[in-house]
């Protein structure tokens, strides 16, 4: 069978391209043997199913133990335990039905009403006795499950753990969902207080996250494909995917995929340059696909919002790492903490958070602005582009605000939507995120020039001249001597003459236009 870069669905090693799973995370197996519940939680689409089912026939293909996979996603419409407990019991027994696992206990799925409590830990303590190995458990989707019947069987599996090994119960567990353990509190109640000494929840004695790809992981990856069908992958086409995607498996084989299938329409007699990696990722942005898609509706989120929204300002700093809400972006897979500051999860993301949030406006102005602000000489006349957009904030900034939930960072998602509108088709934004600096800083690239812009709300007297050091700063690593410094005065009770200004400083052998608005 040829083999492809999958984007759907668990990986096979008969149909796919696959970075070896066993070795991603190697404190499994010592979890197992000693005996340990624990949970395996990483991002969606970051190889987890894959992962265990490739542990499942691991362990079963020794004689130490018995391993069981069984996804608990359709228990999720369950919030009553009444309905929810016989629905998961109804899962392990399908599980067991069709694995190799001896089937010696029938589990029954008619359940009285007053055995929900002890439904799952009888059923398995008395189908774990008959067996002549111990049992390992992998439940995947574990976070989909919701409120009484969440708490129910979590409560009966520390129930089955602390009895052991006086009455035989299930060796190891692995909960295995796109989030931490702790997290789960959040669908139950609503307050930040710790759930107690006595919590189902402490039946969990480690958790366990899948990592990214490794730039070795990537090249063994693509090398894979070089070795099927002789086509070569440039070394700086494996830097640029690493650059961009800092080794998300979903869209390290996305881009692959795109390439190769759609761009390249399986001409493998062609190199896969920087370019084709370029081309590739736009496609995927602008398209959208499902993974980019069902991650980004979590954007709506206020949870969610609380986090993102001052990573956009560049005031990460007053961001608690120690919170829910951050956790909770971590384990989605939309930050990252990197060096003490927290930051998009790769530069891929950088780029569809702003698109994702200013798509809307990027609609509306397809209809209210004519992009007329590029000469014969393929330049962008910024100065014109930002007295038009100065013009345009002063008109209609209320109205466009409330627009967004974002509305913090509603300024600098309008004008980013303003310059996208104006580059369509010609151009790119390169986009900085200042974790703690309070400013965004961007680079519109049109043709072979480069055009440094940095965004700043006014929050303090000194808001100026920080960011014309600040830019300053910026466009000597790109090489650059003009700049744009917008300034969005938040101030309502200030008058539309006193926050629209133009005035340009020399600093440091660099020219800045500031820009009031």
């Amino acid at each position: 069978m040829e083999k492809y870069f999958n984007i759907a669905g668990p990986c096979n090693d008969k149909s796919h391209y696959m970075v070896p799973v066993l070795k991603r995370i190697k404190e499994i197996d010592r979890l197992v043997r000693q005996g340990h519940y624990f949970v395996i939680h990483a991002p969606r689409q970051t190889g987890k199913t894959t992962l265990i089912k490739a542990l499942v026939n691991h362990y079963n293909s020794e004689a130490h133990y018995y391993a069981l996979y069984c996804s608990l996603e359709s228990v999720q419409a369950f919030t009553d335990p009444k309905e929810g407990i016989p629905e998961i019991l109804g899962n392990i027994r399908f599980a067991i039905i069709n694995s190799l696992l001896p089937k010696r206990q029938e589990f029954s799925n008619n359940a009285i009403l007053s055995e929900i409590s002890t439904l799952i830990k009888s059923s398995l303590s008395l189908y774990v006795s008959q067996l002549d190995k111990p049992l390992i458990i992998f439940f995947d989707e574990i976070d989909g499950l919701q409120n009484g019947t969440l708490v129910t069987f979590l409560r009966q599996l520390r129930d089955g753990y602390i009895t052991r090994p006086e009455i035989a119960f299930v060796h190891s567990i692995s909960l295995v969902g796109m989030r931490n353990i702790r997290d789960y509190k959040s669908k139950i109640r609503e307050d930040q207080q710790t759930l107690g000494s006595a919590s189902p929840f402490n039946v969990i004695s480690d958790a366990l996250t899948i990592k990214n790809f490794s730039f070795s992981d990537i090249e063994l990856l693509y090398q894979q494909h070089t070795t099927a069908t002789g086509q070569v992958f440039e070394k700086t086409a494996l830097e640029k995917v690493f650059e961009q995607t800092d080794g998300q498996p979903w869209l390290v084989n996305a881009i692959a995929r795109e390439i190769t299938q759609n761009i390249l329409e399986d001409d493998h007699t062609k190199k896969i340059s920087v370019e084709l990696v370029e081309q590739a990722i736009q496609n995927i942005i602008l398209r959208r696909d499902t993974h980019i898609d069902s991650l980004l509706d979590k954007l709506k989120e206020p949870r969610v919002r609380k986090i993102i929204e001052p990573i956009i300002l560049g005031k990460s700093h007053e961001i608690s790492i120690s919170s829910d809400d951050t956790q909770y972006c971590v384990d989605l897979g939309l930050i990252k903490m990197l060096n003490g500051e927290i930051l998009p999860a790769n530069k891929i993301y950088n780029e569809v958070i702003i698109r994702t949030l200013s798509s809307d406006s990027q609609f509306e102005l397809i209809q209210k602005i004519k992009p007329n602000w590029v000469d014969d000489h393929d330049q962008i006349d910024m100065v014109r582009l930002l007295k038009g957009f100065q013009q345009f904030w002063r008109e209609n900034s209320d109205i466009w605000i409330e627009k967004y939930e974002y509305k913090e960072a509603a300024p600098h998602l309008i004008l980013q939507a303003f310059l996208q509108r104006v580059i369509n088709g010609g151009g790119t934004i390169i986009r900085e995120y200042a974790s703690g600096r309070e400013r965004m800083d961007l680079c519109v690239i049109f043709g072979n020039n480069k055009y440094p812009i940095e965004l700043k709300i006014k929050y303090s007297k000194s808001v100026v001249q920080e960011g014309i050091e600040q830019l300053a700063t910026y466009m000597t690593t790109l090489g650059e001597t003009i700049g744009w410094l917008v300034i969005f005065d938040r101030d309502t009770g200030k008058k539309w003459d006193k926050k629209i200004y133009w005035k340009t400083e020399d600093y440091n052998g660099k020219r800045i236009h500031v820009v009031g608005c």
